[in-house]
């Protein structure tokens, strides 16, 4: 049946007028995204994306004094970092400690979650003893644990001395203060990663261990099998934020080593604060700090390529 002119008029009229609701709908919703996201965006701009974009811009030129560009070098800045043995020894420097640190913050946070998840008598006190050290500040710490690795009054030489070990001088010499360093951090570190696996534990379901314990499974088919698949992406995550923070670990290596003894633990963050801020060198600083970004990326992409694949969702 042949539609009239008035009615095509009418749904040509019609159309018209739904196309203009879309429109303004859409305006008005685009208005809203902007009211909501806008402060973020500003914030974002001003505090992350300015600052990259200005530290590339530097790291291409070469400075005066007050970081301001003067000549423009290109990739020098680079090349001369790369085929520098004291920068090539802070990166090694570098990725040893963020090994050990990642390993042993997310060994020992899993296994002081395990054991938090018993039913003992007095496990509450165990729990908050745990977690305490999230409320430690970095200068704290590092002032406790200078006592502890003091030579001569601290409990580690102390210990030693009882057990008629050889005393260290666990600060001045370059092995010893790396390993001190590392125990600081994963210290420091323990209290978040023990929280937040312990709460993944806490949101396993029980009838999954009653199951496996009907069926005569062990604790550990069951800890290797049930728990770890259960807690993956949190695990995951865990993993990925202790890489990060180890890689941009400062605070410690300021106030207990100063990047010594023999630049042992002059980690590439503290290298970039020295070359900005104590030797002036503006340019090669953001340089340092550009390969530092790239290096956290890969290991980042590396971490999400081979163990999400292993994350059950």
């Amino acid at each position: 049946m042949e539609r009239s002119p008035k009615q095509n008029t009418l749904s040509a009229n019609g159309a018209k007028s739904y196309a203009k609701s879309s429109f303004r709908t859409n305006q008005k919703d685009g208005w809203y995204a902007v009211l909501f996201l806008g402060p973020s965006l500003l914030l974002l701009t001003t505090f992350v994306f300015y600052p990259m974009l200005k530290t590339l811009y530097l790291s291409l030129f070469i400075t005066d004094s007050l970081g301001q560009p003067k000549i423009f070098v290109g990739l020098k800045n680079y090349v001369s970092l790369f085929t520098s043995s004291a920068y090539l020894a802070s990166v090694r420097a570098t990725l040893i400690y963020v090994l050990f640190v990642c390993v042993l913050t997310i060994v020992l946070g899993l296994l002081l979650a395990q054991t938090a998840t018993a039913k003992l008598r007095g496990i509450g006190f165990f729990r908050t003893a745990f977690s305490a050290t999230m409320g430690v500040s970095v200068s704290v710490a590092a002032i406790f644990w200078l006592f502890i690795f003091n030579p001569s009054v601290g409990l580690m030489n102390n210990i030693a001395k009882f057990l008629h070990l050889p005393v260290i001088n666990w600060l001045a010499d370059p092995t010893w203060a790396m390993v001190a360093v590392i125990i600081t951090t994963v210290w420091m570190n323990l209290g978040f990663t023990f929280l937040v696996l312990f709460g993944a534990l806490q949101s396993v379901p029980p009838t999954l261990y009653e199951a496996a314990q009907i069926a005569g499974v062990s604790k550990r088919y069951q800890f290797f099998h049930i728990t770890l698949p259960m807690i993956s992406p949190t695990l995951f995550f865990v993993c990925i934020v202790t890489l990060i923070e180890a890689f941009k670990s400062f605070g410690l290596i300021d106030l207990m080593t100063t990047g010594g003894p023999n630049n042992a633990t002059n980690l590439m963050v503290y290298r970039i604060y020295q070359d900005a801020f104590l030797n002036g060198n503006y340019s090669l600083a953001s340089a340092e700090s550009i390969i530092l970004a790239v290096i956290i990326a890969i290991f980042t992409l590396i971490q999400f390529k081979f163990l999400e694949k292993r994350v059950n969702y």
